[in-house]
């Protein structure tokens, strides 16, 4: 077990099965040294999904929890993909939907579920990167989607 997921179990924590590919795309691209992340959704660990509009269906906290779940999601992807969590160096860039009505306005408090495990993870440095935050309607009404750019470490 790598040290990324050491931290994770340390936590209390467990990264939920990958979803499968839901389209035509790749989960993960890597290009260089940037890993690119498509779109992930709130997988648990029984494999169901978070639903609802976070305001409406959903409270703040509660959207905050699937931003966090989102999380993990995407890095158990990202291990599924590339095999070993230590490659990752940091994140470059997160783009945060959140599945809401017009009128919710708390977007970024949202993600910042997302953001924060990122940084638990990380570390500040690291864990902390450019974002969007943003409010639409999603597929399958679930609650948050996530996708992002990382930095890979040079492979040895």
């Amino acid at each position: 077990m790598d040290a990324i997921e050491e931290k994770i179990k340390e936590m209390g924590l467990e990264l939920p099965p990958p979803p499968p590919s839901g389209g035509i795309y790749h989960p993960v691209l890597i290009t260089g040294m940037q890993l690119y992340v498509s779109g992930q959704g709130p997988v648990q660990s029984d494999g169901r999904l978070i639903k609802g509009k976070v305001g409406r269906d959903l409270s703040l906290e509660e959207g905050q929890v699937a931003a966090r779940q989102v999380a993990l999601t995407m890095l158990s992807t990202i291990r599924a993909q590339i095999g070993d969590l230590s490659r990752i160096k940091r994140l470059i860039k997160t783009l945060g939907m959140v599945n809401c009505y017009p009128e919710f306005e708390q977007h970024p408090q949202t993600i910042n579920g997302f953001s924060q495990l990122m940084v638990d993870i990380f570390g500040e440095l690291n864990g902390r990167g450019a974002r969007s935050a943003v409010g639409m309607s999603l597929p399958g009404n679930i609650a948050v989607e996530v996708e992002c750019i990382f930095e890979l470490h040079p492979e040895d």
